[in-house]
């Protein structure tokens, strides 16, 4: 889905005048504290990871359980998830079959592994499916599918934070967060998009709710979640366990957007692509692309590549620790930090797992 969405706002930005967008442009104030800089930065380089005979179309994400890695493919032609031994990267199984059939799958937005099972959402549908994978095993068995309340309004994303809750962004524009049991069932909302002229966009919710998609993670062991902006520059942390919330915005400052007929339509950069929330640190990958360079280089038939080449590094309270640039264009990653290094996905090669040392 994050392909097919990026893809269309960026059709639909390249549709309307820029003298149109600098004039209407929205950029909200931001509650929340800003930062300029890192105060380390260095230059990482890639190991190709080689892989057996599968095809990704474009690899988004990896999750990665014990000896086990399973990757999510957007595009894939039959399945939407390969799963692979690890760190071996040999191919085993795959899961979310692509179709309309019951137990089949129309999107694939995002792949979490709660211990020995695997759960991917797909949005089309507005179900949660479960796999499961035993020891030693070359298979995957569906255990569950969870139906999302209608109330959910498109789940882009989900964390489990408990054993019976999962927090999927609110997509009305009215909160931040929908809290949802096993069943499905919203059981309440929270939170609000952090800015600071709410009348302003109180017309404008469901295009305010687009322009601030964030991507999000969460880690049960310090209780740390976090959501990162898809256009724009902001990180937001919750502290779960003690209830603490901290907004810190980059240069590139909030996603700006023009409402066009209750679209957001992106008129500043393309943010963040992806965000981990380790032991230690908050890991994100960002872009930085203005959508104004992207219609440029479109207007002569360029095609600027796909991804971020920024790895950022936050600490647990959202303070930047350090900048590491990459010599690939990434979206999907694990980091181990016990380690230090991290698995990155390429959807711009064909060979498209990279291995990066901290």
């Amino acid at each position: 889905m994050y392909g097919e969405v990026t893809a269309s706002i960026k059709r639909l930005c390249l549709a309307v005048p820029f003298y149109l967008l600098a004039a209407c442009t929205s950029a909200p104030g931001i509650k929340g504290v800003a930062y300029t800089d890192f105060p380390r930065s260095e230059k990482l380089q890639a190991t190709t990871i080689p892989l057996d005979t599968v095809v990704f179309r474009y690899p988004f994400r990896i999750a990665v359980q014990g000896d086990r890695a399973a990757v999510l493919d957007l595009h894939g032609a039959d399945h939407f998830v390969q799963v692979f031994t690890y760190p071996e990267f040999r191919h085993i199984a795959a899961c979310g079959k692509r179709g309309e059939a019951p137990g089949e799958m129309l999107s694939a937005e995002n792949l979490r592994w709660n211990h020995a099972s695997l759960q991917v959402l797909d949005a089309n549908k507005s179900e949660l499916t479960t796999w499961q994978l035993a020891d030693g095993a070359d298979s995957l068995t569906r255990i569950g599918r969870i139906k999302l309340d209608k109330a959910v309004l498109r789940a882009l994303d989900f964390v489990q934070t408990d054993d019976s809750t999962f927090l999927i962004p609110d997509y009305s524009g009215n909160h931040r967060f929908c809290r949802v049991n096993l069943n499905g069932k919203l059981v309440q909302k929270i939170g609000t998009i952090p800015v600071t002229d709410e009348e302003t966009f109180r017309n404008v919710r469901p295009a305010l709710a687009q322009a601030w998609r964030s991507f999000i993670d969460y880690n049960p062991r310090n209780g740390i979640l976090a959501a990162a902006t898809q256009l724009g520059e902001v990180l937001e942390v919750w502290n779960l366990q003690t209830g603490t919330h901290v907004v810190r915005t980059g240069p590139d400052g909030a996603p700006k957007f023009q409402n066009v007929e209750g679209y957001g339509i992106p008129t500043g950069i393309m943010g963040f692509s992806s965000v981990q929330v380790g032991d230690s640190a908050i890991y994100a990958v960002f872009q930085g692309q203005s959508f104004k360079d992207i219609a440029r280089n479109a207007q002569r038939g360029q095609k600027l590549p796909d991804g971020g080449k920024y790895l950022y590094v936050f600490s647990l309270t959202g303070e930047p620790l350090i900048k590491y640039e990459l010599d690939h264009y990434i979206h999907g990653i694990y980091v181990n930090e016990k380690e230090k290094f991290f698995i990155a996905t390429d959807v711009n090669m064909d060979e498209p797992i990279l291995r990066y040392k901290l």
